[in-house]
């Protein structure tokens, strides 16, 4: 199975949380994980940090911030050169899509743990 690095945007510490079940699947699935949320943390071995670092060869973005919360990052994913994006249920954004196509960057509307609970991913 092929390992994709993968950027977690909206990580959390909560387990209850989704973000933080990706962040157990991913890891669990052997893909590399990144992790950017609002309050610094560990989990699983996994830093969550808070800025936007500057990291290469992402395979794909997953969100989990809601539209509004996502626009401080548009230039940062778009410069990460992402193979693709998740939007997670909530995350739908038309204005991201658009400027993520216009790179030639995949987006995909899917849950992240239904994509990895199939073999999807």
């Amino acid at each position: 199975m092929q390992q994709k690095k993968t950027l977690i945007l909206g990580a959390s510490e909560n387990p209850e949380r989704y973000s933080y079940l990706a962040l157990q699947k991913l890891k669990s699935h052997h893909h590399p994980v990144l992790a950017i949320g609002r309050r610094k943390a560990t989990v699983n071995d996994i830093e969550i940090v808070t800025n936007m670092p500057h990291i290469t060869d992402v395979h794909t973005v997953t969100l989990y911030l809601n539209p509004k919360n996502q626009e401080p990052y548009y230039d940062y994913i778009l410069s990460l050169k992402p193979h693709r994006i998740i939007f997670n249920p909530g995350t739908e954004n038309d204005t991201l899509e658009a400027l993520a196509r216009a790179k030639g960057i995949q987006t995909q509307q899917a849950c992240t743990l239904v994509l990895l609970s199939t073999g999807q991913y």
